[in-house]
């Protein structure tokens, strides 16, 4: 019979990591006498980061102590102690490779339920010093697996582990792990885990998402939001300025075709592509991001830019630029793309953010789309609002279509009821006064703070989070996990000596500095410039890094667990072998 070797706890403490500051309760310790367990955790013990611990589907976190003897002599170490995986129950028996998501048993007098496997998180990296741990963990086979407290009761070490129910399809925890994590996501293992009512509803996302789109063919959407379709072309292409509109005082359209060779690949409504630019010949590229705005069916790629206070791109376009100049271009990218569907569509656009929404309202109207649809744009006047006159035709076109806006200082040739709705900002409290249903499909493009305030809004409204998709011009928000915040800096290069390595830009953060020997991958690069970016893990299991690779080429060590999609690539992991351009 499995017995409870160790009760172990630890509260949240702040502790030092590579000149940072990190709040984690990874560090436990073996308590002695009996201990209550409770719906959230066990008493005297606490998580850092709720996000990605605790709650009620990861309350207890379990490791096996045949797992301890295998990380020794793995590993090489014999200064292990009760705890050490930052497990609450240190057990004897209930393997990975026999517990199965969805048993049930009893502990003292609580009784729990198997709900997944462990989180990987480089926390634990942290407690083992060995920064390959949470790799190291799935790659074996040897994750350990969360409980869900059904009855809560008090537990203490030398308790015997009763079974007395069985979950069903009988998935192990080794399997369930390596089916998200790991290449090979079989259909029917897919279908079998979502019939389990106990997996934890994280994990039934990823699955729900890996059974809907997970083809193998594009690296690993139950992970990240890889784009659906492959990037049409490695690098930049060039293409030819075929028209050049003013829009407004502030705003160019450019329609780009392709200079030489087939004609260029249609994008997905929302998509944006990186413009390269010369504008010094004998200085470095500039590179921008503009979403696409044009038809569907276009022959070209159309941009709508904004021109920026001391910005170089922008200036260059707006004021040098001349049909048929040649410059260079991405293939389309992002995943910020209109879905199919019959729910009601609501296209929501602050200033330029109305571009890649103008897009997915194009696409709406050529095929004669019959969903229900709402355009609802905020704009400081109608000198300013670029594209509005396009966006009332198309509006005009489709059957259930309705459109509302808002000046938040309309000149006095504006006339309410005419050329705006009302005055202010588009905000949920007019989205609910609209009679607009909640549960629509959200598209919402702008400045920051306008979709901080929009998602905020509308998930307090009662919108599922899944609902609400966002595009961001420039560098996307960072998730750091555990991190103490710091004062926020602009992109800069690197402190110290310059590198003498391949050149790394970013392209979304107008950034380009030499590769140097300090780091160990492009993550850590990006680090000390201050470019905004998103890990969990740091070795290549969970894809939360993934980032677009625009050009270039890059090794990993370690190598990822699951590749990502083409076109992409894993930046917590990687090296360049040349010259890299990155969607960061």
């Amino acid at each position: 019979m499995a017995r409870l070797l160790s009760v172990n706890v630890g509260l949240p403490q702040n502790i030092s990591w590579r000149g940072r500051t990190v709040y984690t309760g990874i560090w436990k310790s073996a308590v002695d006498g009996p201990r209550v367990v409770r719906h959230l955790d066990v008493d005297g013990d606490g998580q850092g980061d709720l996000a990605g611990h605790g709650g009620e589907y990861r309350a207890v976190y379990v490791y096996q102590v045949a797992s301890y003897r295998y990380w020794e002599s793995e590993l090489h170490r014999d200064d292990f102690v009760m705890g050490q995986f930052g497990e609450n129950f240190t057990v004897d028996g209930l393997s990975d490779g026999e517990v199965c998501v969805g048993d049930r048993f009893r502990i003292g007098t609580a009784v729990f339920e198997v709900t997944q496997p462990r989180v990987t998180c480089y926390r634990v990296g942290i407690r083992m010093n060995e920064p390959r741990m949470a790799a190291l963990l799935t790659a074996r086979g040897k994750p350990g697996f969360y409980f869900r407290v059904l009855e809560e009761g008090t537990v203490q070490a030398g308790d015997d582990i009763v079974q007395i129910a069985q979950g069903p399809e009988r998935m192990t925890i080794e399997q369930i792990n390596a089916l998200l994590y790991l290449p090979g996501h079989s259909r029917d293992d897919l279908e079998r885990a979502l019939r389990i009512p106990a997996l934890s509803p994280g994990w039934r996302n990823s699955f729900q998402t890996l059974l809907e789109h997970g083809d193998g063919a594009n690296g690993n959407p139950g992970l990240s939001p890889a784009d659906l379709t492959p990037v049409a072309w490695a690098g930049f292409r060039r293409v030819r300025i075929a028209e050049l509109n003013h829009e407004t005082s502030s705003v160019v359209s450019i329609v780009l075709v392709a200079a030489e060779g087939d004609a260029l690949t249609p994008a997905l409504p929302g998509q944006f592509v990186i413009v390269r630019l010369h504008p010094q010949p004998d200085a470095a590229p500039v590179m921008r991001s503009f979403s696409l705005c044009g038809a569907p069916d276009a022959t070209g790629y159309r941009l709508g830019i904004k021109r920026e206070e001391n910005g170089v791109a922008s200036t260059y376009i707006a004021e040098r630029a001349q049909v048929g100049d040649i410059i260079e271009v991405s293939a389309p990218r992002g995943v910020f793309v209109l879905e199919e569907g019959t729910r009601p569509v609501v296209l929501l656009s602050g200033g330029i953010g109305i571009t890649p929404v103008l897009a997915m309202l194009y696409a709406l109207a050529s095929r004669h789309s019959q969903r229900e649809i709402w355009w609802l744009h905020g704009n400081r006047s109608g000198s300013d609002y670029a594209f509005g006159g396009e966006a009332r035709n198309l509006l005009g076109a489709l059957p259930n279509a309705h459109g509302y806006v808002r000046y938040s200082r309309p000149d006095e040739t504006d006339l309410a009821g005419r050329d705006f709705d009302s005055e202010g900002h588009i905000d949920a409290a007019l989205i609910s006064q609209l009679g607009i249903s909640q549960k629509s499909d959200f598209y919402m493009c702008g400045p920051p703070a306008f979709l901080t305030d929009l998602r905020k809004g509308l998930t307090d409204w009662g919108v599922a989070p899944t609902d609400v998709h966002a595009e961001t011009f420039g560098s996307g928000p960072s998730q750091t996990p555990g991190i103490a915040d710091a004062p926020k800096r602009a992109p800069h290069p690197p402190e110290g000596v310059p590198g003498t390595g391949p050149s790394v830009s970013f392209a979304r953060s107008n950034l380009i500095v030499p590769w140097g020997p300090d780091y160990q991958s492009l993550l850590e690069l990006a680090e000390a410039c201050d470019v905004p970016v998103r890990w969990s893990c740091r070795t290549g299991v969970c894809h939360t890094c993934e980032s677009g690779l625009v050009s270039g080429a890059v090794r990993y060590d370690p190598e990822p667990l699951d590749p990502p999609a083409a076109g992409n690539l894993l930046i917590c992991c990687s090296t360049p072998e040349n010259d890299v351009v990155l969607d960061l």
